[in-house]
């Protein structure tokens, strides 16, 4: 076999997530290294987690859990699971000062009262799917800590408001498992390589397309939404949009940021706040999709200028292709 065939036969790995950190960090000499610390435990966290969807069906970890998380909702048992190895791998890696959860009414405070930095997150969105396969994914989003290093960090920590994210991302558990992130640089997705053991850069710089056709809502709550919701589905069918919804939040994100489309979250009148939470799904999807050229909004401001009351506070959330979000908008 000739050099040439045996070249074309060894394909190159590409870029692990660990080096892609390091190569970022060296772009900024103010960087010590902590943030970048914390992303790889994140990282480490969603193998973790990876590991545990793929055996779902293997073992007792689908299902109800018998329990209700602060928001009311019925936990599923790997909401749990994946509650407990995200706090625990953010504990270990010694950067964070304290958590926020929608699995818990309170801050959790990790003992490391000299970490810097402060993550809200969802451990496991849409975890309903996992007994039948569908999609689910982690969504993170870290902040700078605003009270003194060495003291308890306090719910002003999480109230910083969306602009002030140092970083933000999620991992899709799907066919493949993916974490994307932006530290305010643009957007990078790395799909994990479960032979390797490493996350690889597969979706360098990733973009939104300005307009998609691709339209991602709950159609079963037509009649009780507002007029100009009702009006955008109307539109969107009459021009011959695609209806995708999977019900997971971040696969339905991930989806049209891909391929271009508009998700929507809209109030009802039995939620006239809306339903998704603002500190750990509206403002780091939002951060995301600014990131990539995509927006998002409650449908009066951009959710990032959304000011923020409470740690579990609900929002209406609209987001995706730049040119879907504003024709929505227009009408509101």
């Amino acid at each position: 076999m000739s050099v040439k065939s045996t070249q074309e036969l060894v394909l190159p790995v590409g870029v692990t997530l660990d080096r892609f950190i390091m190569r970022s960090q060296s772009a900024f000499p103010y960087a010590t290294g902590e943030l970048s610390q914390l992303l790889r435990d994140i990282a480490l966290a969603g193998k973790i987690i990876n590991r545990e969807v793929n055996k779902a069906g293997l073992v007792d970890v689908t299902g109800a859990n018998g329990t209700a998380n602060v928001q009311g909702e019925h936990q599923q048992k790997l909401d749990v699971v994946a509650n407990v190895r995200f706090i625990r791998a953010l504990k270990n890696g010694g950067e964070v000062c304290a958590i926020i959860s929608e699995e818990d009414e309170d801050i959790i405070y990790t003992g490391n009262d000299h970490g810097k930095y402060v993550v809200a997150m969802d451990p496991l969105d849409g975890s309903s799917n996992i007994d039948v396969n569908v999609s689910i994914g982690t969504i993170f989003s870290i902040y700078r800590r605003v009270t003194p290093v060495g003291s308890q960090a306090t719910v002003e920590d999480f109230k910083q408001g969306g602009r002030k994210q140092v970083a933000a991302g999620y991992i899709l558990y799907g066919s493949s498992t993916m974490l994307v992130y932006s530290t305010g640089c643009g957007v990078n997705g790395f799909t994990y390589d479960q032979s390797l053991g490493e996350y690889i850069l597969s979706h360098k710089d990733i973009c939104c397309p300005v307009q998609g056709s691709i339209y991602s809502i709950n159609d079963a709550y037509y009649n009780s939404y507002d007029n100009a919701v009702q009006q955008f589905i109307t539109d969107s069918r009459r021009d011959g949009y695609s209806a995708r919804y999977i019900g997971s939040l971040v696969a339905d994100f991930h989806r049209n940021m891909l391929k271009g489309g508009i998700y929507l979250y809209p109030s009802t009148r039995k939620d006239p706040q809306g339903k998704l939470r603002l500190l750990y799904e509206c403002y780091p999807l939002a951060f995301i999709a600014e990131q990539a050229g995509a927006k998002a909004t409650n449908g009066y401001r951009n959710i990032l200028d959304v000011e923020p009351d409470s740690m579990h506070q609900r929002s209406p959330f609209y987001t995706g292709s730049a040119q879907m979000v504003e024709g929505l908008t227009a009408d509101m």
